[in-house]
């Protein structure tokens, strides 16, 4: 067997056993025992909330272990094939060996990247917040654009998306968008998107064809499962406001003042909601998106205490530095300002599909950082 061949085997092998002792695999599975354990006893569901919170326990257990004994697996198949290798240098055996790295890798590669999002949050759906920033009607487009790039990559997911707020532009675009983005750790790969996105191209509004320069602000928070959360005082610092629903119009307007806006008074904190015909369910749906929101602020000021204990940069706050640059003319590349990572086919991660490798480099960005 060929030297490069074999060292590729080790390194792999390597990765999964720091990986399988990473992710405590054993501690893992003897805690799942604990819960099917404690699921068979007479009157678990008798307590709807706490059978809730163990189910949901037993879920995520589910989904770390079942990928990871699968590695586990992949990598005692790799050793008994490099046995047979070594004794028998066959192309057959050496193209086996091949085949099965390259299976291993790609699973590998996705387990590690579901590794980097370990908090609670990260497995969480995500409500996603686009504002237009300088610009004018560029930016506008721009902040649509954006929009329509998370739905496209969401949908490629084969994650559910839903319009919870929308202002348009007054020419063209968007002012401002909220959406939610449901499905495992959306939020875990949407906190790469957080910060000012810069776009540079001809502008389809100018008529002299002259190049302009449009920004957007992207923040992301998540839509916290049972168990994890923060309490508000609804009653005494959120302040309710009721507005009529935007829309397109005509039959379909909304003749009622459904849309619901709250504002958390110690904080400022604003979320609002217009997504549903009911008032009631739109208060619903923006007391857990204010929750949200101000979890994550208090989140956010612990992870910038620790990180000026560490001299570190902290989160990238809704409209704070330009974290990527989207350039269309007269060259054209995407290029984040933190990675480094660079694509040359802008048009590839506008439409969603090339948006993962920005976000998989910031998470290994990350994990580096620490």
């Amino acid at each position: 067997m060929e030297a490069e061949l074999k060292q590729n085997c080790e390194h792999l092998l390597e990765r999964i056993a720091h990986l399988k002792k990473s992710l405590d695999l054993q501690g893992q599975q003897t805690r799942l025992g604990e819960i099917n354990e404690k699921m068979t006893a007479p009157g678990f569901w008798d307590d709807s909330e706490n059978a809730q919170k163990t189910t949901t326990e037993l879920s995520a257990l589910n989904a770390s272990i079942k990928p990871l004994k699968a590695l586990v697996e992949g990598a005692e198949e790799l050793e008994i094939l490099v046995e047979f290798a070594e004794e028998d240098d066959s192309d057959e055996n050496v193209s086996e060996i091949q085949r099965q790295i390259d299976t291993i890798q790609i699973d590998l590669d996705q387990v590690e990247l579901k590794a980097m999002m370990g908090e609670p949050e990260d497995s969480c759906g995500a409500y996603i917040q686009i504002q237009a920033g300088e610009g004018g009607t560029d930016a506008a487009d721009w902040a649509e654009m954006l929009l329509m790039m998370y739905a496209r990559w969401a949908e490629l997911k084969g994650f559910k998306i839903e319009e919870l707020d929308l202002s348009p532009g007054e020419e063209a675009g968007i002012r401002s968008a909220t959406i939610a983005i449901r499905g495992d750790y959306v939020f875990g790969y949407m906190k790469a998107e957080i910060g000012v996105h810069r776009l540079i191209r001809i502008s389809p509004f100018d008529s002299a064809g002259r190049r302009q320069t449009s920004f957007a602000a992207v923040d992301a928070t998540p839509e916290l499962n049972d168990g994890i959360g923060i309490e508000i005082d609804f009653a005494s610092d959120v302040r309710e406001d009721t507005y009529r629903s935007s829309g397109a119009g005509g039959q379909h307007v909304n003749k009622t003042d459904s849309a619901i806006r709250l504002t958390h008074l110690p904080t400022g904190e604003v979320v609002q909601c217009q997504s549903q015909r009911s008032q009631h369910k739109n208060r619903a749906q923006a007391r857990k998106m204010l929750s949200a929101r101000l979890y994550q602020v208090e989140k956010d000021r612990r992870d910038a205490d620790n990180a000026a204990k560490r001299g570190a940069k902290s989160r990238i706050g809704f409209g704070g530095e330009t974290i990527r640059h989207y350039v269309l003319h007269p060259d054209q590349y995407v290029k984040d300002a933190r990675t480094g990572h660079k694509f040359g086919n802008p048009m590839n991660v506008l439409n969603g599909e090339n948006l993962d490798s920005f976000i998989e480099a910031y998470l290994r960005w990350t994990i580096g950082r620490e």
